[in-house]
């Protein structure tokens, strides 16, 4: 029984124990619904009175009141007992990258063959159903584990895609499955087909992160958003004019490449936002910490770029005076040695 179940079996135990008679549809707030059925008043509810949250639960729903007192709650438990914030995972792109093998080019051929070998562990190839042929290729990102294993000390972790819930779990079978980091916690395009909310991630704002290469789909989130370069291991298509990193057979880096700089910067977030004394926990928000943090990274880039500007312009300038002298030098020469 998942830990939703458990919190919806307590709930309906507690409110048998406490109360002889149920209060009644018009005096009910109708916090907890399943199957559009108040769980309180076992009257009928409309599905505007609340948010869907089917993905912790078939059939629940919870009243407006209650998603923001739980969101508020979930909040306030881990940041005082756990020291954690939550953390929302994009899937495709981020954590990694799947191709179907009949979209391979002739360069990356022999990646099927090492997907079913023991020598890769980033590397595999499923079926999404029984009877396909046309197989899918699940390429890690670099340094994914060790960037779960982690984030996960920080942050409670949700998966947000919008693939579909079948998509999701045949990969998250290949990087959480025993449901360590993830749980019940999987958001998917059957909840949210048009765009990502945090409105069905149940914690505060204040105290959620988000990590996504891409931006446009999170359209009242972007101050939580930290965008990851997109992870294109495999052609996948014939656009690309350059040679992907499957057909050089080479990778992102495990130590500096992107989802390392990313658990650097989820970090700073953190210790940011603990780095203050309990009680003014309330008062924190990680959308400042992670603005800051973008906008630190953004200077020292730039100043990066323009240092390397003025010593470009430095060695041309230099560069310039020593082909100068040189064709003096060179002007001179045959009066030199043909001096009388």
């Amino acid at each position: 029984m998942s830990p939703v179940e458990n919190m919806v079996k307590d709930f309906e135990t507690t409110i048998k124990v406490s109360s002889s008679s149920p209060p009644s549809s018009s005096s009910c707030g109708h916090c907890y619904v399943r199957y559009g059925v108040c769980i309180v008043c076992k009257s009928a509810v409309d599905k505007s009175q609340g948010r869907a949250f089917d993905y912790l639960l078939q059939g629940l729903q919870l009243s407006h009141e209650a998603v923001r007192s739980t969101k508020r709650f979930t909040t306030q438990y881990h940041c005082h007992n756990n020291k954690k914030l939550h953390l929302v995972l994009d899937l495709d792109h981020t954590l990694l990258h799947s191709v179907r093998v009949s979209r391979l080019s002739k360069e990356e051929k022999y990646l099927i063959e090492e997907a079913g070998s023991k020598t890769r562990e980033d590397l595999w190839q499923i079926k999404h159903r029984e009877g396909s042929n046309d197989p899918y290729l699940i390429k890690l990102r670099p340094s994914l584990r060790k960037f779960l294993e982690e984030a996960e000390e920080m942050f409670v972790m949700y998966v947000y895609t919008m693939g579909t819930r079948g998509y999701a779990k045949a990969r998250l079978k290949l990087i959480d499955p025993d449901g360590i980091y993830f749980g019940d916690r999987v958001i998917t395009r059957d909840e949210s087909p048009c765009e990502k909310t945090l409105g069905l991630v149940l914690a505060e704002e204040r105290g959620v992160v988000i990590v996504d290469d891409t931006r446009h789909v999170w359209t009242h989130h972007k101050s939580n958003l930290v965008q990851i370069i997109k992870y294109n291991y495999f052609r996948d298509n014939g656009k690309q004019v350059s040679k992907t990193y499957s057909e050089e057979k080479r990778d992102e880096s495990e130590k500096g490449g992107p989802l390392a700089k990313v658990l650097t910067l989820l970090k700073e977030v953190h210790c940011g936002f603990f780095g203050v004394k309990e009680e003014l926990l309330e008062s924190q928000d990680v959308r400042l910490l992670v603005q800051s943090a973008l906008t630190q990274r953004q200077k020292r880039r730039k100043e990066t770029l323009v240092g390397s500007r003025s010593l470009s312009s430095v060695e041309t300038g230099s560069t310039f005076f020593k082909m100068k002298t040189m064709s003096l030098f060179l002007c001179f020469l045959p009066g030199f040695f043909y001096q009388k």
